[in-house]
């Protein structure tokens, strides 16, 4: 799994921010390891070993990540908005401990986003539902070049390699 291979490559400072954001909010590690294991599932059936290089499947595995992330820990919190918070927490604190470029992370951010507002269009229907919704929208998302094209698109996934 990339994600465990990231986190093992943090450096101590890294670590220690991301081991104190989970120390504080202890109920929720395990639905949050548990969308990230969905995650990567559910990537790989739908897009293969092709979801880690900046193309369409990785736009679909942030924006899924995120949505996933936000259902499974509404199961602890009971609170949409709460949910939201923290997997912007967990995301956005991910993004930046691994360090990708510049135009990588906007991607990656966008794409967090982007699955956090499908949540909130999706959380009252099933997992399949939104899967599949989210899967529909990776096939369209748009291609962007440079960091300022992401604003273009406020609630489209982005991607930049075909």
């Amino acid at each position: 799994m990339k994600i465990w291979t990231r986190i093992r490559n943090l450096n101590i400072k890294q670590f220690y921010k991301l081991s104190l954001l989970l120390a504080q909010h202890p109920l929720l590690i395990i639905p949050t390891l548990s969308a990230t294991k969905r995650t990567f599932e559910l990537c790989t059936s739908f897009y293969g070993n092709n979801h880690g290089k900046s193309n369409k499947g990785n736009a679909f595995r942030h924006s899924l990540w995120n949505a996933l992330i936000c259902k499974q820990s509404l199961k602890r919190t009971k609170n949409k908005q709460k949910s939201v918070f923290w997997a912007q927490k967990v995301t956005d604190l991910y993004e930046r401990v691994t360090q990708n470029n510049l135009l990588d992370e906007q991607m990656d951010l966008q794409n967090n986003a982007v699955g956090r507002l499908y949540f909130l269009n999706f959380v009252e229907k099933a997992e399949s539902e939104m899967v599949h919704f989210i899967w529909n929208k990776s096939k369209v998302a748009e291609k962007i070049i440079k960091t300022e094209d992401i604003k273009s698109y406020p609630s489209n996934m982005v991607y930049i390699v075909d």
